[in-house]
């Protein structure tokens, strides 16, 4: 179970190779299986996650996550964290995590995209031929502080998605053989959820409605061996019938891309969702001493601008970031080329706008899997939160959205981390 640590592979051969290289431009989207958001609970260095990401029409952020991570040797540890915060109400925010006990999946008459234990149930549904095929249901409470009550529907217009189709659809492999990988990272999603309920905080209810997103991920390798740093993006709108634009970003470590340069390979897939539909599906991969182009047909990037250095976490915050999307389309009966930008400020070090948090990883984690981390790494990883106010720059054929030919300015909310490992 440790030999990826210490392996020794030929050293001209390619040891990475990633999902947005393996799929031409009409072939990005993958449609997903029932198998694909099913709970894996592999053995070895293995964490997987099932996340929730709501953004409230009052303005708020609500995230629900599993997270099941496997450590070797040892019993895998499965924490239930729930996470409110209200910009209305800032500083004040509840984050609660729980190690729970009783972890069962599938539960008695459910599939494995279901599980409960203790302090939690999420349940999956299928309605198909309705207005709203899939959808779970979550209950939680991982402390008397925080409760929960959700309701989570997937609209039909609206697939989920994994970047290609098979059973080979998501995956980045590292090492030099993708049938025996030394490591892999599979993201699988829904770009856009209708969310209804409650939240119950130290005794007051909250009513929820709003849309969000949902991202089932696997790290099949140690954390700190997958990437130096991640990006997220969440954007969600009610404008235009229903607007979402979301990516996933991760860097690896100069192993996997370039020792001489110290430089990691960087691979970005995202989705844009106009008009109530998924449009498009887009992925990219930078590697060292790429220069990539900002009229390529293909984009799915996330840039930090003007970084400053932070003494709380010694690594370089952005105080601004810039997403952009463009691709082809793919929504049913509509042809052409979308593409997106978005731009947040989110202050200095002094002045911070919109920061949620600054997570230290370590804390969260669970203790077999920290004390491996940092043995074998050093790190000090530290996670970035924000959710702030923002706006959606998006042009594409008319036929999704009258105007949009021209360009459109989208108003909506954007929950966005970054994430520093090394």
């Amino acid at each position: 179970m440790f030999s990826s640590i210490f392996s020794v592979s030929d050293s001209n051969a390619p040891n990475f190779h990633p999902v947005s290289d393996r799929y031409k431009e009409d072939e990005l989207f993958g449609e997903l299986s029932p198998k694909d958001t099913e709970w894996q609970c592999a053995s070895g260095f293995v964490t997987e996650t099932q996340v929730f990401y709501i953004t409230t029409e009052s303005g708020a952020s609500l995230m629900c996550q599993v997270i099941h991570s496997a450590t070797g040797m040892w019993s895998p540890t499965i924490q239930f964290v729930t996470k409110w915060y209200d910009p209305k109400t800032s500083p004040e925010r509840v984050w609660k995590s729980c190690n729970v006990s009783k972890f069962v999946t599938p539960p008695p008459g459910l599939d494995k995209r279901s599980s409960k234990a203790e302090e939690y149930s999420i349940t999956h549904k299928s309605n198909p031929g309705t207005e709203f095929p899939e959808s779970y249901i979550i209950r939680g409470k991982p402390s008397d502080e925080i409760q929960i009550f959700l309701e989570l529907h997937r609209p039909a217009a609206i697939p989920g998605f994994k970047l290609g189709k098979g059973d080979q659809g998501g995956y980045s492999y590292f090492g030099t053989d993708t049938k025996k990988p030394e490591g892999y990272v599979v993201h699988r999603f829904w770009p856009r959820l209708t969310a209804s309920g409650h939240v119950i905080i130290r005794g007051k209810a909250e009513t929820i409605k709003g849309t969000g997103m949902f991202a089932h991920a696997i790290q099949g390798m140690m954390p700190n061996r997958v990437a130096s740093s991640w990006n997220f993006v969440d954007f969600q709108s009610d404008e235009h019938g229903g607007v979402s634009a979301i990516q996933m970003e991760f860097k690896t470590t100069p192993t996997h891309g370039s020792k001489e340069s110290k430089e990691g390979t960087i691979v970005n897939v995202g989705s844009l969702v106009i008009g109530g539909k998924l449009a498009c599906v887009t992925a990219q991969t930078i590697r060292p001493g790429d220069k990539p182009k900002d009229d390529a047909p293909l984009i799915s990037r996330a840039i930090h601008l003007n970084p400053v250095h932070d003494r709380d976490t010694t690594y370089e915050k952005p105080q601004n970031l810039e997403f952009r999307w463009a691709g082809p389309s793919i929504a049913p009966g509509v042809s052409g080329a979308l593409s997106a930008n978005l731009k947040v400020d989110v202050g200095d070090i002094a002045n911070p706008k919109g920061l949620i948090e600054k997570v230290d990883v370590l804390a969260e984690i669970p203790y077999v899997l920290k004390m491996t981390v940092n043995y074998v790494a050093g790190t000090k990883p530290y996670i970035y939160q924000w959710f702030n106010p923002a706006t959606l720059s998006i042009t594409g054929p008319d036929e999704l959205v009258p105007g949009l030919s021209a360009g459109l300015e989208i108003p909506g909310h954007l929950y966005n981390e970054a994430t520093f490992i090394s």
